[in-house]
């Protein structure tokens, strides 16, 4: 009697995950196809290793409790999640809405979330696996040591991707054109870049602007996945990070939900 009860259940699931695994099948399509893109979400976050190699070269990181390579992977991680999730997104948002395929799929099976979710499931999976590739090169060719806390860094990767996946399709609202998605993902790429830890601790930075940049979308992500290679971080600066993360993931679905533009801008 209970398994016929829940065989509508059973049966709605597996439909759900039909229609996920094909949109996503297409969306991986268009991927592959975007060399542009690809080339972004893939080279940039490996090239950007040796570039802060480079560029941190004569700077003493002691103080901050890292080492150059540490930096180097961890902002090649945070990298990776801006190029293959973020920016990559928001123009596949752009693009599919301008070129009426989100019209179309709504009028559907799809619900929205499986159209978003399904689109958003080839940049996710690139984006982790580029994250995975990133650590263990770390480790194998930097000589990094094996992450004290990998749970953590898993955390924070994965709380990462869900969390720029909800702000691209937010920033896809105010970008009319997917040439011009570069435009409007460019101030969060520069500002996250700069001031969320990616290639300067938080910790070498003067106290007051550090607590402006505690409040940035991906510090609390970064600060996950900086803990999870060194471990030794306060439970508490652990839960402001995540609960920071995640409260910016709440405005995003906020915004999303408010202001989601699902048809051509006119």
């Amino acid at each position: 009697m209970s398994s016929l009860a829940q065989l509508p259940s059973r049966t709605r699931l597996l439909a759900s995950r039909t229609r996920l695994l094909a949109l996503g099948r297409a969306e991986l399509t268009l991927l592959v196809r975007n060399r542009t893109a690809l080339f972004g979400a893939l080279l940039v976050p490996l090239l950007m290793v040796e570039a802060v190699r480079s560029s941190l070269r004569s700077v003493d990181l002691g103080e901050a409790g890292t080492s150059i390579a540490e930096v180097a992977v961890t902002g090649a991680i945070g990298m990776a999640l801006l190029m293959g999730v973020y920016s990559n997104l928001v123009a596949a948002f752009v693009a599919r809405r301008e070129a009426l395929v989100l019209k179309r799929l709504r009028t559907g099976e799809p619900t929205d979330p499986e159209i978003l979710t399904g689109i958003s499931l080839p940049a996710a999976t690139l984006a982790l696996a580029q994250c995975t590739v990133l650590t263990i090169g770390g480790i194998a060719v930097l000589d990094l040591p094996v992450p004290a806390r990998p749970e953590l860094l898993l955390a924070g990767v994965v709380l990462g991707i869900v969390l720029l996946t909800t702000v691209a399709a937010a920033t896809s609202a105010v970008t009319r054109t997917p040439e011009s998605a570069q435009l409007t993902a460019l101030p969060l790429v520069l500002l996250s870049s700069i001031g969320s830890g990616l290639f300067v601790p938080l910790s070498m930075l003067p106290e007051w602007l550090a607590s402006v940049c505690e409040l940035l979308p991906l510090t609390g992500v970064m600060t996950l996945v900086r803990a999870g290679w060194t471990g030794g971080v306060a439970a508490g600066d652990l839960l402001g990070a995540a609960t920071a993360a995640v409260a910016w993931t709440a405005v995003s679905v906020f915004a999303v939900q408010r202001w989601f533009r699902w048809e051509p801008r006119r």
